[in-house]
């Protein structure tokens, strides 16, 4: 039977369950894959923290250095986090010939490149299923699964932490700031939860994601990004009215060499299959040209489901007989023809806040027409003060929507978008 030794470096919380699911699950991939794994090695700065998964001293290692010298380790895997001293680790230890299984999608997603150099010239692999949408396994599916289409979209819930927010402000009319509370407690959030709230972790994704599907290099600063942090109880109330629940999607789609790659929150009509995605789950919806609809839903975060993923790459990396690389030329650039398009085009939701007074909504309906975004609906509200109107559009552009808004506010002063929100059509 073959034997593979692995080194994990960073035994946290994912680390700690990729160590419990190779010890506890060792006989179950004995017989079902055929490999003896083994973790031989174990790099983390904290002792204690090593000896709290039960892990015997004697497999602490003292430097990544004894890793990448040990010929004995043919996986490393990476839990580190972050993008140093990971990626300086990670390139020492394929350079020395060993396949890494990584859950770091902001090295990734940065890094690719300098990564895949350095694998190729140690002849190793790199893997890094776990690095988007936890357990569910999504570039296994875009790499091996989907080889026989042409992907043209992919919409997804990414992020656990802000479907669980935007969960509990919609179920139980809960403020943004009272369900991040809540969702730091159970620890969905992180003390600074700036880079899943802010959009960053689910841009990070979506940059991996839609290399993979469109076979070309998305670097993640083309990625349009907004967060949920401006999300109000107001917001949850209109879309509930209009059939709609508000959830953050990264969405990527192609269209022969034209691409668009956004982060934000949109309204999703209630009957689409990822409206019923809730708390921390996530789900991606994807299209191919002969394939149709497919959607992949499951545990997007936490130490097992990660984990889960991590070993799954474990096995496959210990199985294949040669290295996986991307296959598109991979050098953190926009390939030559490849237009990634920031004027998408969507149906929108916009609230208004502006003065009581009469020819205020005929004044707005103008502006719209001058700037060629056709109304589907208008809801009003009265307010201390004046009024909130709220419109839904047509498909529209995202630059014809943001002239709007700059003419809407040069107005009056009294004029204010209080909420700009794209629909999912």
């Amino acid at each position: 039977m073959k034997k593979i030794n692995v080194a994990i470096m960073g035994i946290g919380t994912v680390g700690g369950g990729t160590y419990e699911i190779l010890t506890k699950n060792r006989d179950f991939l004995r017989k079902t894959q055929g490999v003896d794994f083994e973790v031989t090695k174990v790099l983390d700065k904290n002792l204690e923290r090593i000896r709290s998964f039960g892990i015997p001293d004697g497999k602490a290692a003292s430097s990544v250095d004894e890793i990448a010298a040990d010929k004995d380790i043919s996986i490393v895997v990476e839990t580190m986090g972050g993008v140093e001293p990971a990626k300086t680790f990670i390139e020492k230890v394929l350079r020395a010939g060993k396949s890494v299984v990584t859950a770091n999608k902001e090295l990734v997603s940065k890094h690719w490149p300098d990564l895949e150099a350095a694998a190729k010239k140690g002849g190793a692999g790199l893997y890094f299923e776990a690095s988007c949408v936890g357990g569910v396994p999504i570039i296994r599916a875009l790499q091996e699964g989907l080889q026989a289409n042409k992907v043209d979209s992919l919409v997804g819930i990414i992020n656990g932490t802000t479907n669980y927010i935007l969960s509990k402000m919609t179920d139980e009319g809960v403020s943004y700031a009272d369900a991040l509370k809540e969702a730091q407690q159970l620890g969905y959030a992180e003390f600074n939860p700036t880079a899943d709230v802010e959009g960053f972790d689910a841009a990070y994704k979506l940059s991996i994601l839609s290399s993979l599907a469109f076979h070309t290099c998305i670097p993640y600063t083309c990625v349009y990004r907004e967060g949920i942090t401006n999300i109000t109880k107001a917001d949850i109330k209109a879309g509930r009215e209009l059939g709609y629940v508000i959830k953050l999607l990264a969405i990527g789609k192609r269209s022969g060499d034209r691409v668009e790659v956004r982060v934000h929150p949109t309204f999703v009509p209630v009957g689409h299959p990822l409206a019923g995605v809730s708390g921390s789950f996530n789900a991606v919806f994807v299209h191919g040209d002969f394939v149709d609809d497919l959607m992949f839903y499951g545990r997007g975060a936490g130490a097992r489901p990660t984990g889960s993923a991590i070993v799954s790459d474990v096995v496959y990396a210990a199985k294949r007989s040669e290295p996986l690389y991307s296959d598109f030329v991979n050098d953190g650039k926009v390939a030559p023809g490849i237009n990634v398009s920031t004027d998408f085009e969507s149906k929108y939701y916009l609230s208004v806040s502006v003065k009581d007074a009469p020819g205020v909504l005929a004044a707005l309906a103008g502006v719209f027409a001058r700037c060629g975004v056709s109304i589907e609906t208008v809801l009003q509200r009265g307010q201390d003060g004046g009024a909130s109107i709220s419109f839904l559009t047509h498909p529209s552009s995202e630059s014809d929507v943001k002239k709007a808004v700059a003419e809407i506010e040069d107005l009056d002063d009294a004029n204010k978008v209080v909420s700009l929100i794209r629909v999912l059509s």
